[in-house]
């Protein structure tokens, strides 16, 4: 299934606002290493299979269900994104309307975010604040992690299609900026000590990812939506903005009909890559995008993707069928095949420790 009908689905279908039934087993006492790669397997929509795996690159040992193991309860419906803060992780389950906070030394649960809409993102100003983004909702919500507690909002004014959208977040000292993906075209400027939008820019049709380079540079991928969106369709492109006069440096537009997504940076902050069926490289400051992929898809599905921040290792998701289990390829930065292993069904986000 592609990128934009399974988009389409998702607005269709969060409307409904599914309940997850939770489903309890026995709880198990993990041994995990201490360092290593989380990866979220999204599940099926509605259907509240999501999972989560950790993958050990030393010892190339992957752990499945490990949510389900410790808890001895299921994730729930769409496992969207995960955050690590010290020795907790934040797993933000987007149709279960929920985040949850799990001990990383045994993956149990130690606190809950609930009464939310449709969360995507979580973003931490400190121990005490933190955001998280919908994707039904033209609210940011700020909570306190401390007490797991929603303690305001950031309404987004104007949103486009009455469905609301905010995504992904990136933090340059007091500012946050926010991308607004679904039939949006703007990234926000807050101001973290005042919760207040104070600026906007209009980009591309629905921008979605979002990185800092080594300059300081924000680096953003817009999807160009879809052929007959009500929203409009055009040419993806890649945008880098300057974040203090809040205007595009660069656009460089992919040839009509891409779908570029998951644009990452490497650990050193200066080379961009993302997927648009192949994997791609591209150094920041190129004059032009890349003529050929680093990674060539082989027919495979791919919908992850992270780099090792120290050893700028390729850490790829293939979806397969989106109904089976899903793969991840562990390439080198040279692009050499070193492991491949199977995680959940559809793999897609992911999380360093």
């Amino acid at each position: 299934m592609s990128r934009v009908v399974r988009h389409t689905v998702l607005l269709i279908a969060l409307a409904l606002t599914a309940c997850m039934r939770w489903e309890y087993g026995y709880q198990e006492e993990l041994s995990l290493p201490k360092n290593g790669l989380y990866i979220l397997n999204e599940g099926n929509f509605q259907y509240g299979n999501a999972s989560l795996s950790l993958y050990d690159p030393t010892a190339q040992r992957v752990e499945n269900d490990l949510f389900y193991r410790a808890n001895a309860m299921k994730l729930g419906d769409v496992a969207q994104s995960m955050v690590v803060r010290g020795d907790v992780g934040w797993i933000v389950v987007n149709n279960s309307h929920v985040v949850f906070a799990v001990n990383l030394d045994t993956l149990k649960e130690v606190g809950r975010i609930t009464n939310l809409t449709s969360p995507r993102y979580i973003h931490f100003v400190s121990d005490d604040k933190a955001y998280i983004t919908q994707i039904w909702d033209n609210r940011i919500f700020v909570v306190n992690p401390k007490r797991y507690e929603v303690t305001g909002y950031i309404e987004v004014p104007n949103m486009a299609m009455e469905s609301g959208s905010t995504e992904q977040m990136v933090q340059i000292g007091d500012y946050l900026y926010v991308s607004c993906w679904s039939y949006q075209n703007r990234l926000l400027k807050i101001d973290t000590r005042t919760d207040e939008i104070v600026a906007e820019l209009q980009v591309g049709v629905q921008p979605s990812s979002l990185v800092v380079d080594c300059r300081g540079k924000l680096w953003t991928i817009t999807d160009g939506g879809y052929n007959g969106s009500p929203y409009g369709y055009e040419s993806s492109a890649l945008y880098c903005v300057d974040p203090d006069t809040f205007t595009v440096e660069r656009c460089l537009d992919f040839p009509m009909g891409s779908s570029p997504s998951e644009l990452q940076m490497d650990g050193a902050a200066e080379v961009l890559y993302w997927i648009d069926n192949d994997i791609w490289s591209m150094p920041i400051d190129a004059e032009a995008l890349p003529e050929c992929p680093l990674l060539d898809s082989r027919g495979t599905m791919y919908y992850g993707l992270t780099i090792e921040p120290t050893t700028g290792e390729i850490y790829v998701a293939d979806a397969v069928d989106y109904m089976q289990r899903g793969k991840i390829y562990r390439y080198s930065a040279m692009g050499e095949l070193l492991d491949e292993f199977y995680v959940g069904i559809i793999p897609g986000g992911f999380a360093w420790r």
